[in-house]
């Protein structure tokens, strides 16, 4: 401790530190309470749903970091590095919660049984916590399944409603990787056009496969019909980000949220990722894919937890239980235009190389707002 510094610490107990009274004393059986005949399996499923609660907390901490540090000017590489690391965090603690669910389901359903009809109408759709790292994330309010045909909020008192549409107003971290991403120097650099040497690389990747597949002794006419129809062209898939009205039209119907340009950006990364310059942004991308990945699996298991417990009983909430968090898991993704970047990617040694002075003038530097 330096000389200057005068502050006294005071030592503490680990008991006293964690809090342990308040932390051990919140398991109250409300079978217990209600009816004197405590159910021993009750304790496990408070115990476990308060530990993804607490695991919800770490999450939106580290969210809330990560938002931060890129709603600036500029995202340098230090922080680029910080956002992986604390995403890495949350990529752990997601594969933590899958696992949990395997220890409630040493539960049986004839176990459950014994309370719960005490838990009525409470319901994991009831978790703000939850909701909150959806809206962080960026889980759009249109794409939501609704809650008895009501909007998911209205599960929540005033004050939490409002908090949810407040963090929606700030902006995801969707929001904030999108524009990202469109300010990246990666796609203009004088006479290189990425996008007209990567169609020249598609062109020569599909004739190629035309190639073969014409060439194949061992398909028949109408199966080498139907492989070229399904290998397509420049017209077909490729057209989303050949085309800006193509994608435009794609972000319109639905089926895309990612902007032209910050698609762009996100194909070039991924095709160029072994340039050592791109291994932090490839790093980040594939780590937003796979907490995506981890909130569907998470979604699954529960759903098929529920099923396991309830069979087609409806939820403790009044859902549709099994049907509705199955509906959850197909429709509830958030990065799925990172995870189709893989359609449009292409061999390496189709790869355009990229000129020495392009290598020069990446740099580490990413603008993530226009200036003034």
């Amino acid at each position: 401790m330096s000389k200057g510094n005068n502050k006294k610490y005071s030592t503490i107990h680990y008991h006293s530190y964690l809090q342990l009274d308040k932390v051990l004393g919140a398991q109250t059986l409300r079978s217990e309470e209600l009816d004197q005949n405590p159910a021993h399996e009750e304790m496990l499923f408070i115990i476990t749903h308060q530990a993804y609660e607490l695991w919800f907390k770490q999450i939106i901490h580290e969210l809330t970091s990560v938002i931060e540090l890129f709603d600036k000017q500029n995202v340098d590489e230090r922080n680029l590095g910080t956002a992986i690391g604390r995403l890495e965090r949350v990529v752990e603690i997601l594969k933590l919660s899958v696992q949990q669910v395997r220890v409630l389901e040493t539960m049986t359903p004839l176990d459950f049984l014994d309370f719960r009809s005490y838990l009525f109408p409470a319901s994991g759709f009831q978790s703000f916590q939850f909701r909150i790292v959806e809206a962080m994330l960026g889980l759009p309010d249109d794409q939501r399944i609704t809650y008895h045909g009501h909007h998911y909020t209205t599960a929540f008192p005033p004050e939490q409603q409002n908090a949810l549409k407040e963090i929606l107003k700030k902006g995801s971290l969707f929001n904030m990787i999108e524009a990202w991403l469109e300010r990246t120097p990666f796609l203009k650099f004088g006479k290189f056009n990425f996008l007209e040497q990567y169609k020249t690389a598609v062109d020569a990747m599909l004739e190629k496969e035309k190639v073969a597949i014409k060439a194949s002794s061992y398909l028949s006419e109408k199966e080498i019909e139907m492989r070229l129809k399904m290998l397509g062209g420049t017209d077909t898939y490729f057209q989303s980000i050949l085309n800006r009205e193509a994608h435009d039209q794609k972000r319109k119907d639905g089926d895309m949220r990612l902007s032209y340009d910050s698609t762009v950006a996100a194909l070039l990364i991924n095709l160029y990722r072994d340039e050592p310059i791109l291994h932090n942004p490839f790093k980040l991308l594939i780590t937003l894919i796979d907490i995506d990945e981890l909130l569907t699996t998470w979604r699954y298991r529960h759903a098929q937890m529920v099923m396991r417990m309830l069979g087609r009983k409806v939820g403790t909430g009044g859902s549709s239980g099994h049907e509705y968090l199955m509906e959850t898991a197909t429709k509830h993704s958030i990065f799925k235009d990172l995870h189709n970047i893989s359609t449009l990617l292409i061999p390496r040694s189709e790869l355009p190389k990229l000129p020495e002075e392009v290598k020069k003038e990446l740099g580490f530097h990413f603008s993530t707002k226009t200036s003034s």
